[in-house]
């Protein structure tokens, strides 16, 4: 299971989450977000980071010529659709997608077989943010042939961790404000004991 920390805004808090085990670092460029990081300083905070380590923009609502403009000149990896992007924009994105759904109680999981060529995250539902709420959505719900596969985000903590590798068992997860000190500032004791407890967590499992 892979492991991608989002919100990162400063270069400090990008080396910390790469040097304890990040896969992924996600910037977000959506301008309403509390977590919000500006294009030229992500080039900074790319420039300085491993090879190795995925780095994903986040976009809302936006179009596909400019985030293709701004994933190439910022030098993503994979571009995060977390908006109401439809399959068409989708299909327009020069690098891999990740396309995210807000899972309510009445979401319809047929809607997956609309979109091609993207990986799937699935969040909690929030009228009032695009993500970053730190609450979670009933993970039950996720049906079990497509459990694995998912990247699974909204309110995955220490609290939790086990729970999602034991009955979840995502591709991947997307964790944020579990690990802040406040929006866009990241907790190092947070961090560090999160991740010492997923390599406990994997090392039961195998």
């Amino acid at each position: 299971m892979k492991v991608k920390v989002c919100g990162i805004t400063n270069l400090e808090d990008a080396l910390m989450c790469e040097a304890y085990g990040a896969n992924a670092l996600g910037f977000i460029f959506y301008k309403k977000s509390k977590r919000y990081v500006e294009p030229d300083k992500a080039v900074k905070i790319i420039r300085e980071l491993s090879p190795f380590t995925m780095k994903v923009g986040v976009f809302v609502n936006e179009t596909p010529e400019l985030i293709n403009e701004m994933a190439a000149n910022i030098k993503l990896n994979t571009v995060q659709l977390h908006g109401e992007e439809s399959p068409e924009i989708v299909n327009k994105i020069l690098l891999p997608v990740i396309k995210s759904f807000r899972i309510t109680d009445t979401f319809n999981f047929l809607i997956l077989s609309e979109y091609n060529n993207c990986r799937f995250l699935f969040d909690s539902f929030s009228s009032n943010y695009y993500g970053g709420t730190g609450k979670s959505f009933d993970w039950m719900k996720i049906p079990d042939k497509i459990k694995n596969d998912i990247i699974l985000s909204g309110g995955i903590s220490a609290n939790n961790i086990k729970f999602v590798i034991n009955n979840i068992n995502p591709k991947a997860i997307d964790i944020s404000s579990s690990l802040e000190e406040c929006p866009g500032k990241k907790d190092k004791n947070k961090v560090s004991y999160f991740f010492s407890l997923l390599k406990s967590l994997r090392s039961e499992k195998c």
